[in-house]
């Protein structure tokens, strides 16, 4: 079983709204802190925004009050809604889960604002 698999991404004009999925293993999803992070070509991986097992959030700066991550404990998997996109949000972006120590990494997903 593939350990993350995101999806979501695609394309939407400025000032509209995407919700990124994060599904993880069973096993992992329920020790892990999850995270998003996004990458631009040529550019570092950047953290998003970031949930522990028990629910505490942090976010980017650049992204705080625009988007909200969170868990669905049902269905093993981690939600990114980002409303009020803008331009700069477009990136791939990037699942990744920390579990004792071990880094899983999703494949990424495109994110594309138009102005």
């Amino acid at each position: 079983q593939v350990p993350l698999v995101e999806s979501g991404g695609g394309l939407v004009q400025a000032g509209g709204s995407l919700r990124l999925s994060c599904a993880a293993s069973k096993i992992i999803y329920r020790i892990a802190t999850m995270d998003w992070y996004r990458q631009a070509p040529g550019n570092q991986r950047d953290l998003v925004a970031s949930i522990t097992p028990a629910g505490t959030t942090n976010y980017a700066d650049s992204v705080k009050g625009r988007f909200t991550i969170s868990r669905d404990n049902e269905n093993n998997t981690v939600y990114l809604q980002m409303n009020s996109l803008k331009p700069e949000d477009t990136n791939v972006y990037y699942c990744k889960a920390t579990a004792i120590g071990t880094i899983y990494w999703g494949k990424g997903t495109l994110v594309t604002v138009s102005s």
